[in-house]
């Protein structure tokens, strides 16, 4: 006999409060929203980013190294008359530059550039020579085998090697041993060797 109660047939909210029609809806589109608005704000980054980055294909990928002040240094230091190349054109860059007095190998000068065709070429210089030599030739190389081959080049008699990763010129005398390897072809690694002088203290031209 009691009276009805309204809303309570169990379809009320908790508390006698009025259900909220459509809140789970609301609260997705806020979530969704909230998606949208982080993604954007993510691609104005990522374009920024795109913006800063240089992405002219026609740029140069090698960033070349001068050498100057090094070759000065090692000039004075080296046991032997170090080279560098002269008149190269302005294509081949060098990449790298390093002296060591007390390498495993001796004193070892290396320069390291790109040819014009973006392959790699290097001088190597040390003291050593005899089995020492050998030593050094072989690691610098990873294992050229000499052909029995020879060419003058400059004022020096080059042995050419060849190998599964590098090939080289190898020219000894009683200072020690120059070797010239890389990845560029025969060719090209004749004319830097060709283009080797002994390094001239101050204003010596670097790549020209």
């Amino acid at each position: 006999g009691g009276a009805d109660v309204p809303g309570g047939g169990g379809t009320g909210a908790p508390g006698g409060a009025a259900p909220r029609p459509g809140g789970g809806r609301g609260l997705a589109g806020k979530t969704v929203r909230d998606m949208v608005l982080s993604m954007a704000v993510l691609m104005v980054g990522v374009f920024f980013v795109y913006l800063m980055v240089p992405n002219d294909p026609s740029q140069d990928p090698v960033r070349p190294v001068e050498y100057r002040v090094e070759a000065n240094t090692a000039a004075r230091a080296a046991p032997y008359e170090l080279l560098t190349p002269r008149d190269l054109p302005e294509e081949w860059r060098a990449t790298s530059v390093r002296y060591r007095a007390a390498d495993e190998h001796g004193a070892v000068w290396r320069l390291g550039f790109m040819d014009p065709e973006n392959e790699y070429a290097a001088l190597a210089q040390t003291d050593t020579v005899g089995d020492a030599s050998d030593a050094f030739v072989a690691d610098l190389t990873r294992g050229a085998e000499a052909t029995g081959e020879t060419v003058r080049l400059g004022d020096r008699e080059w042995d050419w090697m060849t190998g599964d990763r590098f090939d080289a010129l190898v020219s000894t005398d009683p200072d020690g041993t120059v070797v010239v390897t890389g990845t560029a072809p025969r060719e090209r690694l004749e004319f830097f060797a060709d283009s080797l002088a002994p390094w001239e203290f101050e204003g010596t031209p670097v790549g020209d």
